[in-house]
């Protein structure tokens, strides 16, 4: 509890906390400013329109000179508070100082409603003044000078309302009690908002620093990863080179151990090219071309065919002559060498895949089909993940990282499209991409 009233804002923090809640106090007040000016213009109307029956009721002069005060002070106070809340156009110590001002009005005019309603015995009935000091304390945050300020304003209307009546001993003392009882209520509550607003401002300011440190560790590792894939991709290149040369010369003879080295070279750059995908931190906007998507499939596919180092069966299967989509070549040449390869690497080489082009009302629609193992349910939410759960090593052993289908999906994606899934285990899994059609 002492630590509560004791308590300061953090010093890395309190200059932040004490601008931002400047600003906030502000329009706090053109609020409540605005809400108590519309409040006392609805009952001065009342009070025109309805003169006679109101002009009966007790003490109508004080209810209509309060009236009169609300309107007067509200307007002021929204102007004010308007001017205030303009950036840079006053100091923290000015807006802290109208801050105070409309809190000792609030306090002020809420006390002589009540206390004109009492029949000039505030503590016979201290409603409305209890609803201005819940809104002192939960709508402002002040410093604990302005609280004690306030908290001596609450005892000081209490004695003025009893000097005024010349009430009698026993009143004074209850009032006494109830101004110095209201007077603590006000500094606790107050003190209690300022805590609870003080620590969350802080906490917020420490997550946010916390996640710059997050960014800029996550910014090196992507530099770092992104420097090795790059300085990686160049050996391999020369691996993958080498290995093509061996083979031509030895062409018609079994070479094993090259064929392996060059299998094993395409599958690291693989990687890499993916790693960097993942890496690059900005989302360069793709150059589209019309595409016949038509013959540009059928192009992937007999390279597929004949690149196939088991003679795989890839089947082209078109329902169109001519499906003109926007794509970048080289992007969505990955999707669908990555579903191709895909296929290939979860199916028994005996069995084909197929690559079906159709159209579908104002879609694009390709669909990637193998007859292979499937991908079981509990997976299936996971593929699409980066570095996802859900890689597995295919039926030779290819290893997986998890990227290639999260990447496939982001592509197809930034191209307008959508990847979707089709599977059923032990017979097969089928992607389908639908691409809206240019024109």
């Amino acid at each position: 509890m002492l630590n509560l009233l004791k308590y300061k804002t953090p010093e890395k923090y309190s200059s932040d906390f004490k601008e931002a809640y400047s600003y906030i106090n502000v329009k706090q007040i053109k609020i409540l400013s605005s809400a108590i000016f519309a409040l006392a213009a609805t009952l001065r109307i009342f009070s025109v329109v309805f003169f006679e029956e109101m002009s009966i009721l007790p003490n109508f002069d004080e209810y209509n000179v309060s009236n009169m005060i609300q309107i007067t002070a509200g307007s002021i106070f929204i102007i004010v508070s308007t001017l205030a809340a303009k950036p840079n156009s006053w100091t923290v110590r000015q807006r802290n100082i109208l801050t105070l001002i409309f809190n000792i009005f609030l306090l002020s005019i809420t006390f002589y409603i009540s206390y004109i309603y009492s029949q000039h015995n505030t503590k016979n009935t201290m409603t409305v003044f209890l609803i201005g000091i819940v809104m002192v304390s939960i709508f402002f945050s002040l410093e604990l000078k302005y609280i004690l300020i306030l908290s001596l304003h609450t005892i000081f209307l209490f004695i003025i309302g009893m000097i005024i009546p010349s009430l009698d001993i026993d009143q004074q003392i209850l009032n006494t009690a109830a101004s110095i009882i209201l007077a603590f209520v006000l500094y606790i509550c107050s003190r209690y908002s300022y805590f609870f607003k003080s620590q969350h401002f802080t906490q917020v300011r420490q997550l946010e620093e916390k996640n710059i440190e997050v960014q800029e560790l996550n910014r090196q590792k992507s530099e770092i990863l992104g420097f090795v894939a790059h300085d990686l991709r160049n050996p391999l290149n020369n691996i993958e080179a080498l290995s093509r040369i061996i083979l031509e010369e030895n062409k018609g003879t079994e070479n094993m151990e090259a064929t392996l080295i060059l299998s094993s070279s395409r599958q690291a750059k693989d990687i890499i090219n993916d790693l960097i995908e993942v890496v690059q931190e900005e989302k360069v906007p793709f150059q589209m071309v019309d595409t016949n998507m038509v013959e540009y499939l059928s192009g992937i596919c007999m390279s597929w065919q004949a690149n196939s180092e088991e003679q795989r069966k890839i089947n082209f299967i078109a329902h169109e002559s001519e499906l003109l989509s926007s794509v970048n070549p080289s992007k969505f040449n990955r999707v669908i060498d990555n579903l191709i390869g895909n296929g290939l690497k979860f199916s028994e080489t005996n069995t084909p895949i197929d690559v079906e082009v159709l159209k579908k009302d104002r879609l694009c629609m390709i669909r990637v089909k193998d007859y292979g193992i499937g991908i079981p349910e509990n997976l299936k939410t996971l593929l699409f993940d980066q570095f996802s759960k859900a890689g597995r090593q295919g039926l030779k052993g290819e290893r997986s990282i998890g990227l290639g289908l999260h990447i496939s999906k982001d592509i197809v994606e930034q191209h307008g499209g959508t990847l979707s899934l089709e599977s059923e285990v032990n017979k097969g899994s089928t992607f389908i991409i639908s691409m809206p059609l240019a024109g």
